[in-house]
């Protein structure tokens, strides 16, 4: 009996559940799909499954007409696309539908047909719907859930109108030609079609171009499978800048650009009503962000052939954008000087192949080319796929008078230029999009005639420096000119040279430096550079009797003062103090190697003066000081933005290899740190301080000491435990003074609440993929991040535990000059969380001489 009165009660439950569930698939159905029959009138809309888009009629700013189109929800001025943008509806009776035969129309108040979907097949029962994407795509109802373009009988994605968003494809095909489908709107206001386009142009390589009345106005450079090589930022692997690719070519020889955004945001490409193809980002403000425009309105050099013909155009030229190629004139040269540059150039001299002259042409010497870097490729190219390399390449171009340049890109292939060179742009800096040597033909003269003139030019100096350099000898051997040194007590009233180079001087400081034959570099010191021997009391007057105003610096060893040589040479010179440590030995090993060495990395020794227990070494004068006084300055390191700090471990890398593996002997340095990195005029590094450093010969790759000598923060673990050091001693010295560079930071005074040193703290970034959060702020807005991470990268190779993971400086080298390199994954530097540990042993045992700070302490060490 219970059980029948309860049956009403479950049945009706039952038929709620049902209608509910039809209801709500009723109300999904309506949200993002219009079946045959239905209509969608003004006022009423579509919106995708994840509500991102939304279909219906709108007017634009200021405006009554109405159109159909599809828009951000959460952003209704952002529409990517109309389907009346030639037809408006002048009132709000429009109505968009699917007719009877399948056909989806839009129609005004008087039944007025306004737009039709143009289907690829006739079908009596369809569908539309509004996918995730955007895309509103009319198929046939058994196919509506399809997202496969192939069952589509018409798309908004391929009837687009001033956008593209990602999802679409845009066909590529020699067949198809030129394809431009973007069209911009008239005005801000007006979406009816304006007056420029963008597409594809697949000949002579794949490539972006923008259309205006008069043609091109705007191109992106050839496609080489990873980029647009006319857009130099996307070479930096600006991660919102990727996701571009080209399809291979389908059974029609078809390849579609598509493109997929490298994160979860929001991304569209617009070509504006001005002309200019943007790419915006909807970030966390709740706005669309502009990451690029192209072309930039403050760059006229990316405007289509804005120079002319044969001519480049240079941003970066403050004297005048536009300049011939070498081997070209201005066209009309009154316009050139007035900066009308649409004429462009000519050549100067007729190419051999071309001459008139039969005889001429046969016998006389052959065209060559000329090579140019950091330059966008010009248009209109020819691909010679078939040409495997650049030699190649380059052989058939010759052989072609018709070719007037040639280059090999990779992933592109052989590339030449039958017609004449057009839009070409120099790029301000030496980036990868820029970074493929390009030739251009010249008259053989032409090539001839710049070595000529620069091999006269260099006769004239050379004769010239001579002549200046035989009559002040024979004035210094005529006069034997003294200076009155009146500021030394025990110097005044004598006249003093202010060096002495004779040969009995020489052969008596030769005799005083003789030692063990591991710090001469020849047995015979005279057959070494000269090295001039200078008076204590004139390099005393230089420096002012070592006048406190002009110290640069203090350090274990002592002190470096600047000085000013009669004649107006500044220098600077280094005094031993008696308790630095720094013996007899320490001073003969920086000597002799300096004054070997030659690298415009290391600092030049000028010469060195010895008077009782006074040891003077005298440098080169740098005016921007060593790097530690610019780097960990907060009021000084910007001056130093992510150029020049590239520049400087470019140069110290470049030092250290020669030391290591191009000098006569293979030098370890032992004491590679900020502070001995000095900088001359042009911010140019120099290593500097050789008093620790030793030398290998032969095979010799390592070798071992009872005394460990450098500084606290920058020794190996090998060499502060063990004593045993090699190149990869000052390879892992290098590492960190990589990282102090680029983090702004010292690692021998880094302090952090869970970190004690600048290593530790960068393994944590490097492990957490947050290394960008290690760069020095003051540059972090400035500095390319793709090439900030490979230096620390780098960096954490070098400053591995064990030495034979570490890499070489002929690979450190190698790797930073390569745009893109393949590098291995570092280890976990643990030596770094010992330090304490390491620094109470080495106290404790006494044995070993150390510093904790930034100074240097060195002693006498047994060869």
């Amino acid at each position: 009996m219970g059980t029948h009165k309860r049956s009403p009660v479950v049945l009706l439950l039952a038929s709620l559940t049902f209608l509910l569930f039809s209801f709500a698939h009723f109300c999904r159905a309506v949200n993002d799909t219009i079946k045959q029959g239905e209509t969608i009138r003004d006022g009423h809309s579509l919106k995708s499954e994840n509500n991102y888009f939304q279909l219906g009629f709108f007017s634009p700013v200021n405006s009554t007409s109405r159109y159909v189109g599809i828009w951000y929800t959460f952003d209704q001025k952002a529409v990517v696309w109309v389907a009346n943008r030639k037809s408006p509806i002048s009132d709000r009776n429009g109505v968009l539908r699917i007719e009877v035969d399948g056909k989806l129309v839009l129609r005004d108040g008087n039944n007025k047909l306004v737009w039709l979907a143009p289907v690829t097949s006739s079908a009596n029962n369809t569908a539309a719907r509004l996918h995730n994407t955007g895309n509103f795509v009319l198929s046939r109802n058994d196919s509506i859930d399809d997202s496969d373009a192939n069952t589509a009988l018409w798309q908004s994605f391929s009837n687009p109108t001033d956008t593209f968003l990602p999802g679409m494809r845009v066909p590529v095909s020699s067949k198809i030609g030129v394809s431009n489908p973007y069209r911009s709107w008239k005005s801000a206001t007006d979406p009816s079609p304006g007056n420029y386009s963008m597409g594809v142009d697949p000949n002579g390589g794949q490539q972006i171009v923008i259309w205006g009345k008069e043609g091109r106005r705007w191109r992106s450079g050839q496609w080489n499978l990873q980029f647009f090589i006319g857009i130099p930022y996307m070479s930096n692997n600006v991660s919102s800048f990727h996701g571009f690719k080209i399809s291979l070519p389908d059974e029609t020889g078809t390849m579609y650009i598509t493109y997929k955004p490298p994160t979860q945001d929001l991304f569209r490409f617009v070509i504006s009503w001005e002309g200019k193809e943007r790419q915006l980002k909807w970030d966390d403000d709740k706005k669309w962000l502009p990451l690029q425009s192209e072309p930039d309105p403050d760059n006229k050099c990316e405007l289509y052939n804005y120079c002319g013909n044969y001519a480049t155009c240079d941003r970066s030229n403050s004297r005048r954008i536009c300049n011939c190629l070498e081997g070209f004139k201005p066209k009309f040269k009154d316009q050139w000087d007035q900066e009308n540059w649409s004429a462009g150039c000519e050549r100067k001299i007729q190419l051999q192949c071309q001459s008139t002259n039969r005889t001429s042409r046969e016998n006389g010497k052959p065209d060559g080319f000329k090579k140019l870097k950091c330059t966008k490729l010009p248009d209109l190219a020819t691909l010679l796929p078939s040409e495997e390399n650049t030699e190649a390449c380059g052989k058939r171009c010759l052989e072609n008078c018709q070719c007037k340049a040639y280059a090999f890109v990779t992933g592109i292939r052989c590339m030449v230029w039958t017609g004449d060179l057009i839009d070409m742009q120099h790029f301000q800096q030496f980036q990868q999009a820029g970074n493929f040597p390009f030739f251009y033909r010249l008259h053989h003269s032409e090539l001839d005639g710049g070595r000529k003139i620069s091999n006269l030019v260099i006769v004239i100096i050379c004769v010239v420096v001579a002549s200046f350099l035989v009559a002040s000898l024979w004035l210094l051997w005529r006069y034997k000119k003294k200076v009155k040194v009146s500021s030394m007590p025990c110097c005044k009233d004598k006249d003093v040279a202010i060096f002495d180079v004779s040969k009995s001087k020489r052969k008596e400081f030769s005799a005083d430096l003789s030692g063990p034959s591991d710090i001469l570099i020849d047995e015979n010191q005279d057959n070494g550079p000269e090295l001039p021997i200078f008076n204590f009391g004139v390099v005393a007057a230089a420096t002012k009797n070592f006048y406190e105003g002009n110290k640069l610096g203090q350090g274990g060893f002592g002190a470096v003062y600047k000085g000013e040589l009669p004649g107006g040479k500044e220098i600077a010179v280094k005094r031993l103090s008696g308790s630095s440590g720094q013996g007899l030995e320490e001073f003969k090993t920086e000597i002799i190697l300096i004054a070997r060495l030659q690298h415009r990395n290391l600092v030049r020794l000028l010469g060195c003066s010895i008077q009782g227990e006074e040891k003077l070494l005298i440098y080169e004068y740098m005016p921007n000081k060593s790097l530690d006084n610019l780097l960990f300055d907060a009021t000084k390191k910007a001056e130093l933005g992510w150029r020049s700090r590239l520049d400087i471990i470019e140069g110290i890398a470049r030092g250290l290899l020669y030391l290591h593996r191009d000098s006569r002997l293979r030098i370890i340095h032992r004491d590679l740190k900020a502070s001995n990195i000095l900088l001359d005029a042009e911010m140019n590094p120099k290593i500097s301080d050789f008093g620790m450093a030793r030398m290998f010969q032969g095979n010799q790759n390592e070798a071992n000491t009872v005394r460990v000598v450098g500084t606290y923060g920058y020794m190996s673990p090998e060499y502060a435990m063990e004593g045993l050091f090699s190149v990869k001693s000052d390879v892992y010295s290098f590492g960190v003074l990589l990282l102090e560079i680029v983090s702004g930071q010292r690692n021998t005074t880094f302090r952090s609440s869970d970190h004690t040193s600048l290593l530790s703290y960068a393994w944590r970034l490097w492990s957490e993929d947050k290394a960008i959060d290690l760069v020095d702020p003051s540059i972090r807005d400035t500095c390319s991040p793709n090439e900030v991470l490979k230096c620390i990268h780098i960096g954490m190779l070098c400053v591995q535990d064990s030495a034979v993971h570490r890499p070489t400086m002929a690979a450190v080298v190698l790797l930073l000059e390569s745009e893109t390199p393949t590098l291995p994954m570092p280890t976990k530097p643990t030596y770094t969380f010992l330090r304490s540990a390491i620094e109470e042993e080495y106290i404790g045992d006494a044995q070993e001489i150390v510093s904790s700070n930034d100074l240097t302490v060195t002693v006498i060490v047994g060869r």
